[in-house]
This record gives C-alpha cells, sequence and structure tokens, in this order.
C-alpha cells in the first residue's frame, strides 16, 4: 500500500490564500476549497475526511480573526446598540444554522459533499442568487423583522451543503426579502459573524479530543496564518460589496464556474 495523501505546506499557503476573498464574496469559499483541488489534481481530494474538515476549520479560524480586526468598528457599534429585539433577532437568525448542523451536518457532507455535487451546487445557488437580485430592493436595514431574521437564517443553514455559499444563501434570503444590496450585505455580515465563530469553536474542541498529527501541524498553521492574511487584505471587498449595484456578476460566476467543473470532473 502506498503512503497516504498529505497536506503540503504549498496547498496549504494556496488553499489559505484562497480563502480570504471567496468568504467576503457570494462564491462560496467551501465549494472552492473543494473544487479547485479536484480540477488541479491535488492530492487535498484524498485526504482523510476528518482532518480535511479539520483544515477548513483552521481556515475560517483565520478568517473569523481577520474580521473582528477589520470590522471592529461596525462590530463595536452593533455590540453597543443591543437591545432585547435585537439580541432576539440574532438569535432567531442562527437557531436554523445551528440546529441543523448539529442534526444533519455529517449527512449533507457525506452525501453532497463530492465534487459534482459542489459543483452543481455552485450553479443552482447562482441562478438563485441571480434570479433573487432581479426582485425590486425597497427595504433597509433596520426594516428587518423576526420573520426576515428566520429566512437568512434557512440560508445559512442551506449553505451546510458545500457549494452554496453562507454568504450567497443569506444575500439570496435577504434580496427575495426586498432588501436594498447594502442592507442585504450588513444582514448577511451580521448573521455569519456568530455562526462562523461558533462553528470554529465546536469543530476545535473536536479537532482537541481527536488530536492532529504531528505532520499536518506546520501545514493547518501556514493555511491559517494565510486565511487571515488574505482576509485582511480582501477586506476592501466588504465596501465594494455593500456599493455593488447587482450581483448578477457573482451569479454568472459561480453558473459558469460550476458548469465547467462538472464538465471536468467525473467523480
Amino acid at each position: 500500500m502506498g503512503r497516504p495523501p498529505r497536506l503540503t505546506v504549498s496547498h496549504a499557503l494556496a488553499l489559505g490564500a484562497l480563502q480570504g476573498p471567496t468568504e467576503l464574496m457570494p462564491v462560496s469559499s467551501s465549494g472552492h476549497l473543494v473544487l479547485v483541488p479536484a480540477l488541479l489534481g491535488w492530492p487535498y481530494t484524498g485526504l482523510d475526511p476528518e482532518l480535511k474538515k479539520a483544515f477548513e476549520v483552521a481556515l475560517h479560524a483565520g478568517t473569523a480573526a481577520a474580521l473582528a480586526i477589520a470590522l471592529r468598528r461596525e462590530v463595536a457599534e452593533v455590540v453597543a446598540e443591543l437591545d432585547a429585539r435585537r439580541v432576539t433577532r440574532i438569535g432567531v437568525t442562527f437557531l436554523p444554522p445551528a440546529l441543523a448542523g448539529l442534526a444533519f451536518e455529517r449527512a449533507i457532507e457525506s452525501r453532497l459533499g463530492s465534487a459534482r455535487g459542489v459543483a452543481l451546487a455552485q450553479v443552482i445557488a447562482g441562478v438563485a442568487l441571480g434570479l433573487a437580485d432581479l426582485r425590486p430592493a425597497t427595504r433597509g436595514h433596520g426594516d428587518s423583522t423576526l420573520l426576515d431574521a428566520l429566512l437568512i437564517g434557512l440560508g445559512q443553514a442551506a449553505a451546510l451543503a458545500p457549494g452554496v455559499s453562507r454568504n450567497g444563501g443569506t444575500l439570496t434570503a435577504a434580496r427575495l426579502r426586498l432588501f436594498e444590496r447594502r442592507a442585504a450585505n450588513q444582514l448577511s455580515r451580521h448573521a455569519a459573524m456568530p455562526v462562523i465563530l461558533g462553528a470554529s469553536l465546536l469543530k476545535g474542541i473536536r479537532l482537541a479530543r481527536r488530536g492532529m498529527p504531528v505532520e499536518a501541524q506546520l501545514p493547518f498553521a501556514a493555511g491559517a496564518a494565510a486565511s487571515f492574511a488574505s482576509t485582511l487584505l480582501s477586506s476592501r471587498l466588504i465596501a465594494e460589496m455593500d456599493g455593488a449595484r447587482s450581483y448578477a456578476p457573482f451569479a454568472a460566476y459561480r453558473v459558469v464556474f460550476g458548469a465547467l467543473a462538472l464538465r471536468r470532473i467525473h467523480a
């Protein structure tokens, strides 16, 4: 028997560099982590599933740390303005992905996590985002209700399927509810931070219990550092997304990327 595939430092750095910008745009960072190595023929695709999932946690931890810095003023303003209504809305948004993750995460990943499944999800989610963005934009951030919070939470829950995109799912839900793009992007950010932090903490605990192979420690650290740096360097995309006049370019990119991946990936 040959040696099992290993995560190399160079591939970890490349995937960490990819994580930042794809997390800040509605194109699915998790989808890119599956499709790019598959299209390039990297051994990353053959890694132990648990080790691969742990590496994704390291990348998301790097992203979360960078976002805490890049969005520190916005986070401070949100915390300062917290009241019972806002706390309830945050809880309602957080509940669907939390419950769905605890109940169905492993089943979803095993059934929908193949490269072809992810490519198909890119196409479907791209079409959904494009169609949702055709809706009128008439509502502001302050118009958000508990129903909006629930639907945005369901958008995040749908993103448990690799390739759907947490950002894309929440933006799709927000645009279906007629929110202006700036407001949709703010709602998406505010919904994502608790989920990213919660998922990173939960999976970090699982990783600590399971233990990490010694040979994986350096690639994990390299990937997390690259994710942190790429997120900080890409933070201007936050303002670009706030000012976007259309999500059509992102939707078109996802459909084309997913369709090309479907043609080239056979398993």
